[in-house]
């Protein structure tokens, strides 16, 4: 009968060999009146096991460390809280030092979780790094593909360049999801999304957050729309000051940062916007707009249902307002062909005329 304690199951998902022992059973015969019995005496294979650190473990103090509180760690995971303490308890019992401590009702994380999590970003990277190195020698992966991205990334970026991936590959599975920013990179940090379509600006993570890699895919011009009878309809072009005295169409602010711009452009501009209506969708703010309800500020990307009399208007001037549109990855994971084709997709899906030119 073999047993081995509880101390060498295996817990983790990167185990290291550093000890095996084994007594070879022995089998003799003795003879006795005719009669052959057969002893066998066995002993179990030995085999002690350091462990290293689980990803996964790592993976909930780094979520714990930003969200501050295990129930909200455990909501993030789809866990329980208990689970969350449990396996933190196993991390730290693994790495022998204390990781988290005491403070008041909650936790907080010691100096040692602190220099753990220093490392961490390198330890994820590399593991991405080992995933891309393995992907590139799997045959056959189906998928899926999963996106994410706010409205306009969707329907201007995403969705042509999942369509033109599917074509190429009818059997690949892909999946888009529409979020904002922030909801987008915290997807991607998860685990859940392989490809977030973000903005560039404050509503992204840090340049120098190195759990994610970045590619620009375009710079966008911003275009006025206004009624199709408005006097600025079908002009070739107008500074952003033309519409100081007109009444503004904006999108609702807990839904984007639309509203933010729209105020900073027309600040920059030298005037403080008069907003009057908000919209959740792009559509109705084509609609305020085209019953001559006022004016809005929309990047190339948007567009509004088809046949609406709505004329866009380019704007011109020393500050042209533009956004910057990236596409984001884990560290390390861009070389995994399957991201690396998403990329490809999206950078091919850019329309010719959301594609910034400085005068």
């Amino acid at each position: 009968m073999c047993s081995r304690p509880q101390s060498q199951r295996l817990h983790t998902t990167v185990p290291s060999l550093v000890l095996c022992r084994e007594r070879i059973f022995a089998m003799r015969r003795v003879c006795v009146t005719g009669t052959v019995r057969v002893h066998r005496t066995f002993s179990c294979v030995i085999v002690q096991y350091r462990y290293m650190i689980d990803l996964r473990r790592l993976h909930m103090l780094r979520l714990l460390d930003q969200l501050g509180t295990v129930t909200a760690t455990a909501e993030a995971l789809r866990l329980t809280p208990s689970a969350v303490s449990h396996h933190l308890r196993e991390l730290s019992r693994e790495l022998k030092v204390p990781l988290l401590e005491p403070d008041g009702r909650r936790v907080r994380l010691t100096p040692a979780a602190a220099v753990l999590l220093g490392h961490a970003d390198g330890l994820f990277a590399g593991w991405e790094r080992t995933l891309a190195d393995l992907d590139a020698h799997r045959a056959g992966r189906t998928g899926p593909l999963r996106f994410a991205g706010f409205t306009t990334a969707v329907s201007g970026l995403i969705a042509p360049a999942a369509g033109a991936l599917r074509r190429d590959e009818p059997g690949l599975g892909v999946a888009v999801r529409e979020c904002d920013t922030a909801p987008a990179l915290g997807l991607l940090a998860a685990g859940d999304v392989d490809i977030a379509v973000i903005e560039g600006g404050e509503d992204g993570s840090p340049p120098g957050d190195v759990r994610f890699a970045r590619t620009e895919l375009l710079e966008e011009r911003y275009d006025l729309i206004v009624a199709a009878g408005h006097p600025l309809a079908g002009s070739s072009g107008t500074g952003l000051g033309a519409a100081a005295g007109e009444t503004w169409v904006v999108v609702e602010p807990e839904t984007c940062a639309h509203h933010r711009q729209v105020t900073a452009y027309c600040t920059a501009a030298g005037f403080l916007p008069r907003i009057e209506h908000a919209a959740t969708t792009w559509a109705g703010i084509w609609s305020l707009v085209a019953h001559g309800l006022g004016v809005s500020l929309v990047p190339r990307l948007a567009d509004g249902p088809a046949g609406t009399p709505v004329s866009r208007v380019p704007l011109t001037g020393p500050a042209v307002p533009t956004r910057r549109v990236l596409a984001a990855v884990r560290a390390g994971s861009a070389g995994q062909p399957l991201i690396a084709r998403g990329l490809a997709a999206l950078r091919a899906a850019v329309p010719e005329h959301c594609r910034f030119v400085a005068a």
